[in-house]
């Protein structure tokens, strides 16, 4: 048993047993890389868009779900997903596309829900009104990338818009009952353990629907990797980034869905920390502190 609500233990009493994420690509791209706003795109984000794990994008979307079941089944047996369009931004795009991405994703047997990885500055009053028709048909959530609220920081890893432009996004969301939820990351150049709890404190405020935590790495396809290595800066430990996660889960509401504790980097791309390659002692050692912190377990459901 975990004590945090974790995201399998959510879908398994949402949708009576195990649901899994089907990664599927959009084709889309991204206004911080495509020159709208940047080429450059946000400084820790690869040439895949934060989707190294998503199906091929030339593929038509029942072929990318065909091809994640099939990818997926061995680890996992169920016949429950999630359609999750991950990589770039996916609503950057003409609602008329996007309703013929979605629904062909909907319809597939067995997708129970949609999950939408996006950028605030993408969802325009058309895409909202969109949103609010899949929220009616399926279980839909967003994915927001938040990181941090530090305006240094947000600024120095090229996220594209302001805080208050970020929560102004999320107001309309909470106002129009779209779910959402936010990543954070710790570890981001130059931030210490005070800006890691005020972006905890704000999340907890705003109260998503939940949250994917990602450690910060150094990945070789990326902007900051470059600037890495002509001036290298200090890296969390593995017990220094346990450290912050039990600290963030003891102070969010318990009712938030933990959706992930670590990043997940791809072996041949990571430079360092090296740690992060190892998820399950990563996770293990995060349930053993959390465990000497006596935090109260939840009940999994079967």
């Amino acid at each position: 048993m975990k004590r945090y609500l974790s995201s399998d233990n959510f879908f398994k009493k949402t949708f009576g047993k195990k649901t899994i994420r089907l990664s599927l690509s959009s084709g889309l791209s991204c206004p911080n890389r495509d020159g709208k706003l940047s080429y450059e795109g946000c400084i820790f984000c690869g040439k895949a868009g934060s989707g190294e794990f998503a199906a091929d994008k030339n593929l038509s979307i029942k072929k990318q779900i065909k091809e994640q079941i099939k990818f997926l089944s061995p680890k996992w047996k169920t016949d429950s997903y999630i359609a999750y369009f991950q990589n770039f931004t996916n609503t950057y795009a003409d609602p008329s596309y996007l309703k013929k991405i979605f629904d062909q994703a909907i319809a597939y047997d067995g997708v129970k829900g949609l999950a939408i990885a996006t950028r605030c500055d993408c969802l325009s009053p058309e895409i909202i009104e969109l949103l609010k028709e899949y929220d009616k048909k399926t279980f839909l959530f967003l994915e927001l990338g938040l990181q941090s609220v530090n305006e240094n920081t947000i600024n120095f890893i090229n996220r594209g818009y302001s805080q208050k432009f970020f929560d102004e996004k999320v107001n309309i969301l909470k106002n129009e009952g779209i779910r959402f939820l936010t990543h954070i990351i710790f570890g981001l150049p130059y931030e210490n353990r005070e800006d890691f709890l005020n972006t905890v404190n704000y999340v907890s405020k705003i109260h998503p629907f939940g949250v994917k935590f990602h450690s910060f790495y150094i990945q070789k396809d990326t902007k900051i990797y470059k600037e890495f290595l002509k001036k290298p800066f200090p890296l969390l430990t593995k017990d220094e980034y346990t450290d912050i996660i039990c600290d963030a889960l003891e102070i969010l509401p318990k009712d938030i869905v933990i959706h992930r504790l670590t990043g997940d980097p791809k072996k041949d791309l990571l430079l360092a920390p090296k740690w992060t390659l190892d998820k399950a002692k990563v996770l293990s050692g995060i349930d053993h502190e959390l465990k000497m912190r006596d935090l109260p377990l939840i009940k999994e459901e079967k």
